[in-house]
Formats: structure tokens, C-alpha cells, sequence
């Protein structure tokens, strides 16, 4: 069994966000960059499914810049055996990504695409649904466990007031919640070992994919501040407070 998981470079979880002074976007200058968190999670379980006897191949996958060769290194480094780096500078949207990807897998037959359910800067939670949609394969969203059987997976998510448990015919295409598993950290005779592992250097050219932008950004700006709370008496004093912000 052979596993593609695509991953996003994105501006690292700890780094405090910043506006663009033109409003034009988020600044991304001199900022620390990393791996998105959900994309670390779909790279553990399919490390996981490999150490268990049923994948023999991971492959890591991301568009991106030049630059994210080092984000393909990470996931080689955890345990994937070769990446695929589709370069593009500009941003791509979900759409496009997801003819890439599915350009791929025509090359590459995976039997399962992994990949987060979402990346925590455009936060759209689309790429997996769009590329399942283009494939025609079923899809399991927002996994929270994922047991393999000969032939079929069953998903397993949750839902408001409990859990859902799908069973796909493969190949398919599963994304992953935060509570599918715990990401390792790369050892450090591992992130040698990546440093040997192939990444192949591809454009979106090779797959005949066209990456125009189709969304217009009008303007990026941060939430409004919190107004200051008040200390109320009593719960009439609290009802009128309300009712004089007309929130009842």
C-alpha cells in the first residue's frame, strides 16, 4: 500500500500573527515558518499504518515555494520516504491545489491521499474535499481514528453529540482532526538520514494545471479589541445591562 500525504508551510503556530500595514494580507517577512499541525497528524498515522505492516510507502507532497523543500525535509525526517515539491511562489487556492494533487495521483496511484483537514492560516478545510470530489473517491473528513481492513478503511469522527463511523472502499481520501494522534519529533540521526532522501522539484507546467488566482482579497485586518467587562450587583442589574447594549 502506497501513501501520499500533502503538506503546507505555513506561518508557525507560536508565532504571533501580524497585518500587513496596506491591509493587503499578513506579514510573512522575517517570520518564523513550520509544517501545519494537521499535516503533522496525517503524517504520524500514516507512519503509524506503515510501522504496522500495512503501508510499505509515504509520500510527502506540498506546493509551495522553493522554501518548502524544508517542510517536505520535516516529514522525511518523521518517517516518509520520498517528497514531491510543486513550486509555485504565489498563493494557491484550495481549487488548484487540488488539480495538482490530483495530477499526482494519476502518476503516483496512492491508496490513500492523508492529509490535514485544514491548514491554520486560510483555515478553508477544502483541499481534501475538492481533490475526493475530482478523483471520484469516497472521503472521510475530520478523522479522529482510522482502522484499516483488506480493502476498505473505516473513519471514524466526530459529530455533534457523539461519533460517526464511516467505512470507505479504497483508494480514498481521509483528513485529519487534532485528536487522531500525537505527532512524533524527528530524531536527530533521522533528520540526517532526510537530508539523502529525493525530493523531486516539479512546476504546476508538469501536471498542465493552471494556478490562477480566482478569489480577490479586498482587505486583511485584525479583530476589533475587546471592550473592557463591568462588575454588575445582581442579576436585574446584569438584565439591564444587557438590554441597554441590545443584546436582549
Amino acid at each position: 500500500m502506497k501513501i501520499m500525504v500533502p503538506v503546507k508551510r505555513v506561518v508557525d503556530y507560536n508565532v504571533k500573527v501580524r497585518v500587513k500595514s496596506d491591509n493587503t494580507g499578513v506579514e510573512l517577512a522575517n517570520v518564523k515558518m513550520s509544517m501545519n499541525p494537521f499535516d503533522e497528524i496525517a503524517i504520524e498515522e500514516a507512519i503509524r499504518l506503515k510501522e504496522a505492516g500495512k503501508a510499505e510507502e509515504i509520500i510527502i507532497v506540498s506546493v509551495g515555494p522553493t522554501a518548502a523543500q524544508e517542510t517536505i525535509r520535516t516529514g522525511l525526517a518523521m518517517g516518509g520516504d520520498r517528497g514531491i515539491l510543486v513550486q509555485h511562489d504565489d498563493d494557491a487556492e484550495p481549487l488548484a491545489i487540488a488539480k495538482v494533487l490530483k495530477a499526482i495521483v494519476a502518476e503516483e496511484n496512492p491508496d490513500i491521499v492523508l492529509l490535514g483537514k485544514q491548514a491554520i492560516d486560510g483555515d478553508n478545510s477544502q483541499t481534501g474535499q475538492m481533490l475526493a470530489q475530482l478523483l471520484g473517491w469516497p472521503q472521510g473528513t475530520f478523522a479522529s481514528e482510522v482502522a484499516l481492513e483488506d480493502g476498505s478503511v473505516n473513519v471514524t469522527r466526530e459529530i455533534d453529540g457523539g461519533l460517526e463511523t464511516v467505512k470507505l472502499n479504497l483508494p480514498a481520501v481521509i483528513t485529519t482532526d487534532l485528536r487522531l494522534n500525537e505527532p512524533r519529533y524527528a530524531s536527530l540521526p533521522n533528520i540526517m538520514k532526510a537530508k539523502r532522501k529525493p525530493i523531486d522539484m516539479k512546476t504546476p507546467a508538469d501536471y498542465s494545471t493552471d494556478m490562477a488566482t480566482r478569489i480577490t482579497v479586498l482587505s486583511v485586518e485584525e479583530p476589533p479589541k475587546r471592550e473592557a467587562g463591568i462588575m454588575v450587583e445582581s442579576v436585574e442589574a446584569l438584565v439591564g445591562k444587557l438590554k441597554e447594549k441590545g443584546v436582549i
